[in-house]
């Protein structure tokens, strides 16, 4: 047991962990008291353990009433917890905050990105991270962040989420995405790493931000 990868603060008041699938499946419904019905193993295994992760660090998160607001966003009850889950197998991470929305990304290295980063990167967004394939992962952990962050439909990772700051800091990454579809637009802070098997990154605040 305790494939546990890391496990920190975000803030004063949000709670970060990853965590690599190494136990069998059993492992997960015993803990969460949920058994999926969905048919790809890897991905049945990657939800489970999503929803243990968050168990793990909240033992009073409503697991059973996790349920899809109206922009698809995962919500519970009375917004008890706000949160974010994301998985690249066989890693998962999860972000908590009684208070904050949450956005958190990882992404495990996949040879195709550098063919892939006209979909979600602006000529000059591309131009900057010169087809390294980490660096263009980061950049798309960023923005699926950002994205799950603002909880909207309808966006365009080119048009709408505007990668304006990324500077290396120690190990870590601190990164600047404007949302252009919120009004005000909002200014997002994110902070990232790059580990030897994934990139991860999570939205650590916003601040709204008019453009003139």
């Amino acid at each position: 047991m305790m494939p546990l990868y890391r496990e920190w603060s975000v803030g004063h008041d949000s709670l970060a962990a990853i965590w690599k699938i190494d136990e069998p499946e059993a492992f997960f419904t015993e803990r969460t008291g949920i058994v999926s019905d969905i048919k790809n193993e890897k991905r049945r295994m990657e939800f489970l353990a999503g929803r243990f992760l968050l168990k793990y660090l909240k033992q009073d998160f409503p697991l059973l009433n996790i349920r899809p607001d109206g922009q698809d966003k995962p919500r519970i009850d009375d917004n008890q917890y706000l949160f974010s889950i994301s998985h690249s197998w066989p890693y998962v991470a999860v972000i908590i905050s009684p208070y904050n929305e949450c956005g958190i990304d990882i992404q495990t290295w996949h040879e195709r990105m550098t063919v892939l980063q006209h979909k979600y990167l602006t000529a000059d967004e591309q131009r900057f991270f010169n087809n390294d394939p980490k660096m263009l992962t980061l950049a798309w952990s960023a923005k699926e962040a950002a994205y799950k962050w603002q909880g909207m439909r309808g966006v365009e990772f080119v048009d709408h989420l505007e990668l304006n700051y990324l500077e290396k800091k120690d190990e870590k990454y601190n990164i600047n995405i404007f949302l252009n579809l919120t009004s005000p637009h909002r200014l997002l802070t994110l902070e990232g790493s790059i580990e030897p098997d994934f990139s991860c990154v999570y939205v650590v605040d916003a601040q709204d931000w008019e453009i003139t």
